[in-house]
């Protein structure tokens, strides 16, 4: 029999690239029942996307009510499907087999998550372009508790750009942590493995998601999760994430060594960005407040902590 299947999507003033993206879920060969949308700020709505169809229900939220994780949970509570799929406002589906081929792993007894491989965006720079090919490669593979001896963190490694869950599983386990800044798919995928779960890697399942960062912006998205790492000791502690950063940086200079040799300096000041910005991170508590505010990209975070 069929699983249902409802898309959880939060927006901040979605344009017409996300009206395309709405129309893609719902040309799926795989049917899709709803799709929820929390939206933050209804100044910024755009009426025109909640006229595509009747399976899309769209709630309002202010900006400060927004949570990583608190908000795509509370969207999975509106849903009765048999799984959910997270999704980000940019993550445009490449073809009509995506939500088949993220449900299609759930046939596999005990896979309860599957996320989708990411594809670089045609203006897509170099550097980012391997590291989208390092972190999706193009070989599905199904990770279990037996994998962190090979795979270390990457055993973990799921992303709500694009990834499936399983309802009942998802609420038995208590969901997404609900106050986080960053990594709630990622800590929650931790808890299916550890749990004697599996999640898959869906190299089929395919969306077009790429950011040219630079430097200065690669430094606060890995204080951010760093910060992440650092508030979850029971998950990351034995799991240290820096070795798989610094594989792939000799990949990737291996790679522009032989192709793009003029890029290196480039990768250097990038690793440094990133190697800082985690650093600082891991010891975001030893640093003063305003110290906090200047690297994170999520004040708002920080803010609802204070208002706590």
């Amino acid at each position: 029999m069929p699983k249902s299947v409802d898309v959880i999507i939060p927006t901040y003033r979605p344009g017409k690239e996300f009206r395309e993206l709405v129309k893609r879920l719902l040309a799926q060969e795989y049917p899709v029942d709803h799709i929820f949308i929390m939206n933050t700020g209804e100044e910024n709505w755009d009426e025109r996307i909640g006229l595509i169809s009747d399976k899309v229900i769209t709630e309002h939220i202010q900006k400060k009510e927004f949570d990583h994780g608190g908000t795509r949970h509370r969207a999975i509570l509106k849903s009765s499907a048999d799984i959910v799929i997270c999704m980000t406002q940019d993550a445009m589906p490449k073809d009509r087999s995506l939500v088949g081929c993220l449900v299609g792993p759930f046939d596999e007894e005990g896979v309860k998550a599957s996320y989708a491989r990411q594809l670089p965006a045609q203006d897509c720079k170099v550097i980012e372009r391997f590291t989208r090919e390092f972190n999706y490669p193009e070989h599905s593979r199904i990770k279990w508790k037996e994998d962190l001896q090979v795979l270390g963190i990457k055993t973990y490694f799921c992303s709500n750009v694009c990834a499936a869950y399983d309802r009942k599983t998802y609420l038995e386990l208590g969901g997404f942590v609900r106050h986080t800044i960053f990594n709630e798919d990622m800590i929650f995928a931790a808890g299916l493995i550890r749990r004697g779960y599996a999640v898959a890697y869906a190299a089929d399942a395919r969306v077009v998601h790429s950011h040219n960062y630079s430097g200065l912006q690669q430094l606060h998205r890995n204080f951010d999760l760093a910060v992440s790492q650092a508030q979850h000791p029971e998950i990351f502690a034995d799991v240290p994430s820096e070795g798989e950063g610094i594989r792939m940086v000799k990949q990737t200079a291996g790679y522009l060594f032989r192709k793009r040799p003029y890029l290196i300096p480039k990768l250097v000041w990038q690793s440094g960005c990133k190697y800082l910005g985690f650093w600082l991170g891991r010891r975001y508590e030893c640093l003063p407040g305003g110290v906090v505010m200047k690297l994170t990209m999520n004040r708002d975070y920080w803010r609802q902590n204070t208002e706590k």
